[in-house]
């Protein structure tokens, strides 16, 4: 097995001068496009859920965070379990089915719901369905991904995923203004990418032949499986749940917009702005990662965040946000594919699953320390101190990067 310390993945002598889309296999494609299917469905309820709630169902603000926040920490904490799993059982495609299978078939109780606790069920068990499929399949990417490939191939499955991300709720605006704001109408349509996403990936996508060289996993979550995972892996998780404390809720960026006189109708081109920039960045960054160190790709993704809060900490205008919008995205391009090909690096292949499972709940849990203190610091201190802290804990995984550069693989 190869030094987890060294990755994987050959010298830059051994990769070919240029990376085109279709070396790229094609169970990558599949699962990026399983991905963006789902995510299409799941953000054209989502992005109108919350107004949903409140004007239809009259729950309070309160109750829409509670409901968020729950399920979001829900999803995060299966992740380590489904990926600890399919280490276990030496599969991941049908437990990677079943996460989506499980979300798709929340679906229809949207429109047939007519109380808020079916809308709570449903919401609950959708984000387990999430936390189900993330590590399996993350971990099933990796698999399927030739090592000289590895980079290029988390980023064409982000890039297809934000892709869903920002037409999930470009087509809710669209289908609302079409249906004349009939909210069940549109969530039925948001069944259907739902259903193609599960079809896609069972017909569509298939585990590979395990390596012979495998150890068998029994226990992944055991002392012993965590000592396996390596130095190099522990000291990537550390550096990418430090950067997720200075990447708060993507809300901030709203409520900054707002701040600064961008009319109530058309906040939610902020996220579409920073899904573009996102989805066009991920799949470049993914093949530069294969060619150069990913470590500096991630330190470079940091120094981005940090001109981003300070941007977004300063202006006051709509083209200032904007302009500090697109940097949020662009950092986004640059660290999250990179950060899950460090992962498939620095972990042995029969603990990939555990391996992103752990790297999911820390950051999901951090995600949720950071808005919560972004919060408290836009409450405390306008959005100059909450973007200004965010550009602080930047700076302080920027240093942890350069202090532990050289135990990370390059090329």
């Amino acid at each position: 097995m190869p030094d987890p310390l060294k990755g994987e993945s050959p010298s830059a002598a051994a990769l070919p001068r240029r990376t085109r889309l279709r070396d790229i296999p094609g169970g990558i494609w599949a699962l990026g496009f399983v991905s963006m299917l789902m995510d299409i469905s799941s953000e054209m309820i989502h992005a109108l859920l919350p107004v949903y709630l409140m004007t239809v169902l009259g729950t309070s603000a309160l109750a829409v965070g509670v409901i968020e926040g729950v399920a979001e920490a829900t999803a995060s904490i299966m992740k380590v379990f489904s990926g600890a799993l399919s280490d276990r059982l030496g599969k991941r495609k049908w437990l990677a089915a079943f996460g989506y299978g499980l979300a798709a078939l929340t679906k229809p109780i949207f429109p047939l719901a007519s109380s808020v606790g079916w809308l709570v069920a449903a919401r609950f068990i959708d984000r387990i369905g999430k936390g189900i499929r993330g590590a399996p399949r993350d971990a099933l990417v990796a698999d399927i991904a030739p090592a000289h490939l590895r980079g290029a191939s988390f980023g064409l499955r982000q890039s297809l995923d934000t892709i869903g991300a920002f037409l999930g709720p470009g087509l809710a605006i669209g289908l609302m203004w079409l249906t004349a704001n009939h909210f069940q109408t549109v969530f039925w349509i948001a069944v259907i990418p739902a259903v193609l996403s599960v079809l896609l990936i069972i017909f569509a996508v298939h585990d590979p032949e395990r390596d012979g060289t495998a150890r068998a996993v029994h226990s992944p979550l055991s002392v012993e499986a965590m000592r396996r995972l390596g130095a190099a892996y522990w000291i990537t998780v550390a550096i990418s749940t430090v950067f997720t404390l200075a990447r708060f809720s993507e809300a901030f960026l709203i409520l900054k917009a707002q701040a600064v006189g961008m009319p109530i109708f058309l906040v939610p081109l902020v996220l579409v702005l920073m899904n573009v920039v996102y989805a066009l960045t991920s799949y470049p960054i993914g093949v530069l990662s294969d060619r150069m160190s990913r470590v500096d790709l991630l330190a470079f993704g940091l120094v981005v965040l940090v001109v981003a809060d300070i941007v977004l900490g300063f202006t006051t205008s709509l083209i200032g946000v904007a302009f500090g919008v697109a940097l949020w995205g662009l950092h986004m391009g640059c660290t999250q594919g990179v950060v899950a090909a460090l992962v498939a690096d620095t972990a042995p292949a029969e603990l990939r699953g555990t391996a992103f499972g752990v790297v999911n709940l820390l950051g999901g849990v951090m995600l949720l320390a950071a808005s919560v203190l972004a919060g408290l610091l836009w409450d405390q201190t306008g959005a100059q101190g909450t973007f200004l802290a965010g550009a602080g804990f930047s700076v302080a995984a920027l240093a942890g990067i350069v202090l532990v550069r050289n135990r990370l693989p390059h090329r």
